[in-house]
C-alpha cells in the first residue's frame, strides 16, 4: 500500500515532469514562430555555413533550419552605442486578436502611405496596394485599431542581412493578430538576384507559405534573401535616414530564450497610421 508520503512524492514528480514538458514545448514553438527571414549565407560567414533569419539560427530539435524571417546573427557586435532615440509616448500596447483576416476594404487603384511615428523619428512608407492588396488591407485594418501603437521594434540584424523587425505587440518575435494572410508580390521587379534592396518593407513569416501576420521588416541595406517574404512597400528617403540612425546604434547580444538581437536604440512605434490619397 502506498503511503501518504510516497503519494506526495509521486505527485510532485509528475508535476515537475508536466512543467518540463510545457517548457520544452513552449521553447520549440517559440523557435518555430520566431523565424522571419532565412537565407544561406555561407559566402558571407567566414569559416562556416550559416543560416540567417531575423530570429532563429537553427532548430536543434529536428535538425532542420527554419526558413522563416526571424533570424539572429551568429555573432553579437561588441559594445553598446548610445541610444539615439527619445522616450516613448504615454500609453500601453493593446491586446487585440481576431479569428480571421479582415474583409477587403481598400481601393487597390488608390495610393496608400503608412506613417510610423517612432521614438527615433517618423518612418514614412509608400505601400503597394495593387501588388499586395491583402497585406496592405491588413495593415490598414490593424493600424486603424491601434494594434501597432506603443509596440517595440524587437530585432535588428547587423550582419549578413540588414533589417529592423517590428509589428509584434509582445516584442518577443512570436506575437501576431490571430490570423494569417497570403503571400503576395513575390515576383516584384525590385527583387533581383535573391536580394531585398535597401528601403524594402516586407512581411515576416514562419518559413511556411501564407503565414504572414503582423510582423514586418524594414531593410536598411541590401540583404541577400530568397523571394519568400511579401514586399509590400518602400521606405521614403527621410524614413531611411531614421532607419540608418537606428542601425548605426547597433544591436544587443542575442537573447538566449528567443534568439532576438534587440536594437540598442529604443525603437517604439508611438503611433502607426495608414492614409489613402
Amino acid at each position: 500500500m502506498v503511503s501518504q508520503e510516497q503519494r506526495r512524492r509521486q505527485l510532485a514528480r509528475e508535476k515537475f515532469l508536466r512543467q518540463q514538458q510545457r517548457r520544452t514545448s513552449a521553447r520549440r514553438k517559440a523557435r518555430m514562430r520566431n523565424s522571419v527571414i532565412a537565407s544561406v549565407l555561407g559566402v558571407v560567414v567566414i569559416g562556416s555555413v550559416a543560416l540567417y533569419t531575423t530570429g532563429v539560427l537553427k532548430n536543434d530539435d529536428d535538425k532542420k533550419t527554419s526558413a522563416g524571417a526571424d533570424a539572429s546573427p551568429s555573432a553579437s557586435p561588441a559594445g553598446k552605442a548610445p541610444d539615439p532615440c527619445g522616450k516613448p509616448a504615454a500609453g500601453s500596447v493593446k491586446k487585440l486578436s481576431w479569428k480571421k483576416e479582415p474583409a477587403m476594404t481598400i481601393d487597390t487603384s488608390a495610393k496608400y502611405t503608412m506613417k510610423l511615428a517612432t521614438t527615433c523619428g517618423d518612418i514614412d512608407l509608400s505601400l503597394k496596394a495593387s501588388a499586395a492588396p491583402h497585406t496592405v488591407n491588413s495593415f490598414d485594418f490593424l493600424a486603424g485599431k491601434g494594434y501597432f501603437d506603443h509596440t517595440k521594434c524587437h530585432r535588428l540584424t547587423p550582419e549578413g542581412i540588414f533589417v529592423l523587425q517590428c509589428g509584434d505587440p509582445t516584442a518577443t518575435g512570436s506575437g501576431g493578430p490571430g490570423y494569417t494572410i497570403p503571400d503576395e508580390n513575390l515576383k516584384d521587379k525590385s527583387l533581383k538576384g535573391n536580394t531585398y534592396p535597401a528601403g524594402t518593407v516586407a512581411m515576416a513569416n514562419t518559413g511556411q507559405k501564407h503565414t504572414g501576420g503582423s510582423q514586418f521588416f524594414l531593410v536598411y541595406k541590401d540583404s541577400p534573401l530568397p523571394p519568400s517574404y511579401t514586399p509590400f512597400g518602400t521606405v521614403t528617403d527621410a524614413g531611411m535616414k531614421v532607419l540608418k540612425k537606428i542601425a548605426a546604434a547597433g544591436a544587443q547580444a542575442a537573447d538566449p530564450t528567443t534568439g532576438n538581437t534587440a536594437p540598442n536604440a529604443t525603437v517604439v512605434i508611438d503611433k502607426a497610421t495608414v492614409d489613402k490619397s
